[in-house]
């Protein structure tokens, strides 16, 4: 079964790299979050496969730290864009 997990978390790492060609090559603002956002996404799910293969309960707390970031670095960016805005 770790064989399976594994694969799906290169899968995963695979997807990423559109992730960070858009977050390089973004034309605004919006599509470089929403990379990032990606980028989060992925790595925690990564993160809980490989704790799942290897066994390793500290990579769930890693990725529980990683959604939070993702989260308020998703809500802070509203914030600013909105506020430039009006």
């Amino acid at each position: 079964m770790e064989i399976v997990y594994l694969a799906v978390a290169l899968i995963l790492l695979l997807a990423l790299v559109s992730g960070i060609w858009r977050i390089l090559h973004g034309s605004t603002a919006a599509d470089r979050i929403l990379a990032g956002q990606l980028f989060a996404t992925v790595s925690i799910a990564c993160l809980l496969l490989l704790a799942q293969a290897f066994k390793l309960p500290s990579l769930r707390d890693v990725a529980l730290v990683l959604a939070l970031l993702a989260a308020v670095s998703a809500i802070t960016f509203v914030r600013r864009l909105w506020r430039n805005e009006e």
